[in-house]
């Protein structure tokens, strides 16, 4: 699964990264080492064309791509509140075609969710006299360095308590798509993200996309030796701390040394 990751990515950088015709926000985005869910993230998506609206909103002559910040942990369309999307972020991708929760998201609303890396806890001893050992959080980032273009799935969400001028009347979220850990990034955890290849953004954000079935074959597992990994602070287990410290590799030492012989 996917439960902590970072994105310190400006912008800039990511208007630049994934071809972004509008950023949808105002004010900063400031970076995060640390997200959580229900925290808001950057979000890469394509808006669909459409026709002026009765109520003044301009038409969209052709597809956009924006640049969103949207809140981890998808709430469907259909829900009746917002209760229980901490549940919801992380979506298998085995069943997200059919599964209620994401099955609309998944035909027509897809986007990226860029990451510096994401984050995993092992418990290298196991148990130890009758007591569960501590468990050592490692951070999962590209090699070669460069954004994880995170594979997922949003929804706008409309909340029936607020007036239809609220600007807080709906509510975009998301969730990440996630696959079986076949790297050696599975010795930490079954599951990790899917990551959508630079030669298929474009079809995979495509909410027209012809074909459904064959969405899922546009996503690709990390290949073998793509992903590094490593120890990191235990700071990173308490949401309140952030920072690039908590992505910083521990230095070797007798405690963490064993730890390097995972990878």
């Amino acid at each position: 699964m996917c439960g902590r990751y970072a994105a310190s990515r400006s912008p800039e950088d990511l208007v630049e990264e994934f071809e972004v015709d509008r950023v949808a926000f105002d004010g900063p985005l400031e970076p995060d080492f640390n997200v959580a869910p229900t925290k808001p993230v950057p979000a890469v998506l394509t808006r669909p064309a459409r026709p002026a609206t009765s109520d003044g909103r301009p038409a969209r002559e052709r597809p956009e791509r924006q640049l969103r910040v949207l809140r981890w942990g998808l709430v469907p369309g259909w829900a009746a509140d917002a209760r229980g999307a901490a549940r919801l972020v992380n979506a298998r991708v085995e069943t997200v075609a059919d599964k209620p929760a994401f099955r609309r998201a998944f035909a027509a609303r897809r986007c990226i969710m860029p990451a510096d890396g994401y984050f995993e806890w092992y418990a290298p001893d196991g148990d130890r006299a009758g007591r569960r050992a501590r468990k050592q959080p490692f951070f999962i980032r590209a090699r070669a360095g460069g954004v994880l273009a995170m594979a997922g799935v949003y929804e706008a969400w409309r909340d029936p308590s607020r007036p239809a001028d609220d600007p807080d009347a709906w509510l975009w979220t998301a969730a990440v798509l996630t696959t079986t850990a076949e790297d050696d990034v599975g010795r930490l955890h079954d599951r990790m993200p899917l990551l959508v290849a630079r030669d298929q953004r474009d079809a995979w954000l495509d909410p027209d996309h012809p074909d459904p079935r064959s969405l899922r074959d546009l996503l690709v597992a990390a290949t073998p030796g793509r992903l590094e990994a490593f120890p990191v602070t235990t700071a990173v287990g308490s949401v309140a701390n952030n920072g690039p410290h908590l992505v910083t590799p521990l230095p070797a030492d007798r405690d963490t040394a064993p730890l390097s012989t995972l990878f």
